[in-house]
């Protein structure tokens, strides 16, 4: 299994990684309902975000937590690389952030995810994961291209 680690700073394979991940949910949802993160807004204070690299150190996959409010996490910037998906890598990734999550303390982790066809993946995941649907969270609001999610742990 390539090795997770926590990113102390943002590389610059791993800024060009989010940059392609910012660029895709541009290309499925409309700008309004685009909720990805871009680097500075995963640099911000209480920000944890881990990179999955394979044994070359090519960057396979990226996941982040933010923190909502006391023992609630929301989960962001989940992506494996194209050609790693379907390998257990994105199951891995979310494995590894809700035990830290919970690690950490949080009771609640959430996320919002596209309503696309291009998310069915992801959504069935999470769903697999123990999540269950949920009403908007932290500053969301109900959109018809946003589905929100939710897993005790």
């Amino acid at each position: 299994m390539p090795a997770i680690a926590i990113a102390a700073s943002i590389a610059d394979d791993v800024a060009a990684f989010l940059g392609e991940h910012l660029a895709d949910m541009r290309s499925v949802s409309p700008p309004e309902s685009v909720h990805a993160l871009d680097v500075d807004a995963l640099r911000a204070p209480g920000m944890r975000l881990w990179v999955l690299r394979d044994d070359g150190g090519g960057v396979l996959g990226t996941i982040a937590l933010a923190p909502l409010e006391p023992g609630h996490v929301e989960l962001k910037s989940m992506r494996v690389a194209s050609a790693a998906r379907g390998t257990g890598l994105g199951r891995a990734l979310l494995e590894h952030a809700l035990a830290q999550a919970s690690a950490s303390g949080a009771t609640r982790v959430s996320l919002e995810t596209g309503a696309e066809p291009y998310f069915a993946p992801a959504r069935a995941l999470y769903l697999r994961s123990g999540f269950e649907e949920c009403a908007p969270f932290g500053s969301y609001v109900l959109d018809p291209c946003s589905v929100f999610l939710t897993c005790a742990l």
